[in-house]
């Protein structure tokens, strides 16, 4: 992976019921402004793969990728020469355009890239090519 193409700390605010209160947020105020919703969102699932991620006897690391063309992937885990992409997306459908990050990501890494998953707030797995799926974000918590 080159080296300018990872930002290796990516900050969010572990608690995201803190940063709702902290900046005096209710279930109406995300309602209406989606892009903070989905900030507050990615940076839940963000938590929430980390958590999951430290129950493993296998270190994980957690990154950013945005590329020179600014394509991004909001988290990527990196484990020994394995690396998957994930994109969260607080909405109900999935499209390949939500996959373009992904390709970007993939490109740059070559045989190092396992998979892309978009987490999204659908009800179906859904495959979208070569190692590439959507998956509802409520898989986070069933088996």
């Amino acid at each position: 992976m080159k080296a300018d193409a990872i930002i290796p700390r990516y900050i969010h605010m572990g608690d995201t019921g803190l940063a709702g209160a902290l900046l005096a947020l209710n279930a109406d105020d995300l309602y209406e402004n989606r892009n903070l919703f989905g900030q507050l969102l990615e940076t839940f699932v963000y938590g929430e793969l980390k958590r999951q991620a430290s129950w493993d006897e296998d270190h994980s690391e957690f990154f950013h990728f945005r590329d020179k063309h600014k394509f991004e992937v909001d988290i990527v885990i990196q484990k020994g020469l394995k690396t998957a992409g994930v994109e969260v997306k607080a909405a109900a459908t999935v499209t390949g355009k939500d996959f373009q990050g992904m390709k970007r990501l993939r490109q740059s890494l070559g045989n190092r890239f396992t998979c892309g998953v978009v987490l999204y707030n659908g009800e179906h797995a859904l495959p979208f090519g070569d190692r590439f799926y959507a998956i509802p974000m409520k898989a986070l918590w069933s088996s």
